[in-house]
């Protein structure tokens, strides 16, 4: 291989194969950069044989095979960044392999900007770069590390399908039409969430896949339409505690051992739900910004500044007085984002204020103010008020942007959290009761809290792992009674018939003995996003799909025969 020769070959024959990176002809010497997957070797031609013009001219990124003797570079040629910058190969016999005949639509291993839809037309050679070929090596052996680990925890690996029934599971599935059964329809899964209960229910104690999940859903940075895969685990007997012990470990072992950055935690925190959207603003946390939300809706019902009146009123407390630029600045994207302004106070050298809502607090309040938020001189302290549900959002995109435009997020660390107790309802955006998380959850207090307490006051055994912000994985303890589901699903608008045909497999095997169980799913595509410090999920996946959930190597999704449609009897509207 191409990192293999050193020193200790110089005077051996040796063959190596891969792409020409880099031609230089200086002018009777030709030397070649010869690249594989495990590094690079130089090699070079003799200034007396036909060798030479044959080498100047090989198209880079062509395929070769060298055969030749190992040789001490001289001092003036010597590479101390290659694994072989000490030798080269003296060229006896050069062939083409495979040629490149077409010009190349960007250089790979080059720092030139592309743009991605190109990158991903041609991802066959954007995977040749240094970067995503590591990315790929890293994922692998993230792969067999994770698999190694649930194995010598005693899961067992279980392949579930692939063709499976519709079930809503909160996005749009991708159907397959049969070919057997006219007018019906497969799915591929949302994620292995049915079947994996399933397996619980058939006596499998601790069951684990990597799994491919498929959701017809919009991109983003952090998510890949189409398809992903996660690390689905179930557990027979489990409390949520037991999941923790089971996966928390497997986590901290799998960033340890792939990165240099600290772990700033472990054990992970435990976060409730109400005092994370309190704090950060966000169920999703990141904790390397130290900055936390406070509540002042109370303290501004004493004073008279109309805009926070009747509103949620939410602050942050940040160190240092800054200039008018930088407030201006901030004016500007919080207006970006919705806000009609952004009040702010600045305390003085005598703890006096500073700012534009100054006036607005009576004097005898300002001692209040300043022991509620504990404030010191030299802090700045912003406000945000809105209804309750959009003052908690902006609030927690403000202390985001603070914490980037003051730098305040250590890059050197992964924060680790468990945000627990998700409310088991919600409304949705018509106000009628709607499962907030996961509908197999088993809620808090069972079967009396959904007959006694108010939907939007129960809890649910729910649980996500978050980590600088990104939602590694979401799990539950499942609701496997009968009763308890059934009144649940009631609170939500679904009838006994809707239950039975949504989730018939279920409510079947819940009626043959089945164990309490839960489980989680850490999402390896994320995993892999913050171990590389990617920008895009797309970076750590070998052939993603665009943006536009398009497959510009391929071509799909593409247009197919009118056989092929009336095979699984469809017929395409226009």
């Amino acid at each position: 291989m191409c990192d293999e020769i050193t020193l200790k070959d110089v005077g051996e024959k040796v063959r190596i194969a891969g792409f020409v990176e880099t031609i230089r002809d200086l002018g009777g010497l030709v030397f070649l950069d010869i690249r594989d997957m495990y590094g690079i070797t130089q090699v070079v031609t003799s200034a007396d044989t036909e060798d030479v013009d044959f080498a100047s001219h090989i198209p880079i990124e062509s395929t070769v095979t060298v055969y030749g003797t190992v040789r001490k570079r001289s001092e003036d040629t010597v590479n101390p960044k290659l694994k072989t910058g000490l030798v080269e190969i003296f060229i006896e016999d050069i062939q083409v392999l495979g040629k490149r005949t077409e010009s190349l639509p960007f250089e790979v291993n080059s720092d030139q900007d592309v743009r991605e839809d190109l990158r991903l037309q041609y991802r066959f050679l954007d995977l040749r770069s240094t970067k995503l070929k590591n990315n790929l090596v890293l994922r692998a052996k993230v792969l067999q590390y994770l698999r190694s680990q649930m194995i010598e925890k005693g899961f067992l690996e279980v392949q579930t399908p692939i063709l499976t029934s519709s079930s809503p599971e909160g996005a749009r599935d991708y159907l397959v039409p049969s070919r057997l059964h006219v007018g019906k329809f497969y799915a591929l899964p949302q994620a292995p969430q049915q079947f994996k209960q399933l397996l619980m229910v058939s006596g499998i104690d601790k069951y684990f896949q990597i799994a491919p999940c498929f959701r017809d859903e919009d991109a983003r940075a952090d998510r890949a339409p189409g398809e992903f895969y996660q690390l689905d685990v179930e557990m027979s007997y489990a409390t949520q505690e037991d999941v923790f012990q089971a996966i928390e470990p497997v986590m901290y072992n799998t960033f340890k051992t792939f990165s240099n950055k600290k772990i700033a935690k472990y054990p992970f925190p435990r976060i409730s739900y109400e005092d994370a959207m309190l704090k950060y603003g966000t169920d999703k946390p990141d904790l390397r910004n130290p900055l936390e939300i406070i509540d002042l809706s109370a303290f501004f019902k004493k004073c008279t500044f109309k805009p926070f009146i009747d509103r949620t009123v939410r602050a942050i407390k940040v160190k240092g007085n800054f200039s008018k630029g930088f407030h201006e600045k901030l004016l500007e994207y919080a207006m970006s984002i919705g806000m009609g302004g952004l009040g702010y106070l600045e305390v003085q050298d005598n703890l006096s204020f500073k700012g534009p809502i100054d006036k607005f607090i009576p004097e005898d309040l300002k001692k209040e103010l300043i022991k509620l938020a504990e404030l010191e001189k030299d802090d700045t302290i912003f406000f945000i008020a809105d209804s309750k549900k959009r003052a908690t959002e902006l609030a927690g995109q403000i202390r985001t942007e603070l914490g980037k435009r003051l730098n305040l997020i250590d890059r050197d660390v992964f924060q680790f959290c468990w945000i627990i107790d998700f409310p088991m309802f919600e409304l949705d955006e018509h106000g009628k009761i709607a499962f907030s998380h996961n509908p197999f959850s088993m809620p808090q207090g069972g079967i009396e809290a959904l007959q006694t307490k108010d939907p939007l006051d129960i809890l649910a055994y729910q649980y996500d792992i978050i980590c600088n912000g990104i939602e590694l994985s979401s799990g539950a303890v499942r609701n496997h009674n009968i009763d308890i589901m059934l009144k649940a699903f009631s609170m939500a608008g679904y009838t006994e018939e809707e239950v039975k045909t949504k989730f018939g497999a279920l409510f079947t095997a819940f009626q043959f003995g089945a164990p309490p169980h839960a489980g989680i799913a850490p999402g390896i595509d994320r995993m892999l996003m913050l171990l590389t410090e990617s920008e895009t999920i797309r970076e750590v996946i070998a052939f993603p799909l665009n943006s536009k959930a398009q497959d510009l190597m391929m071509g799909a999704p593409s247009n197919v025969t009118r056989a092929q449609l009336r095979d699984v009897h469809i017929e395409i509207l226009k």
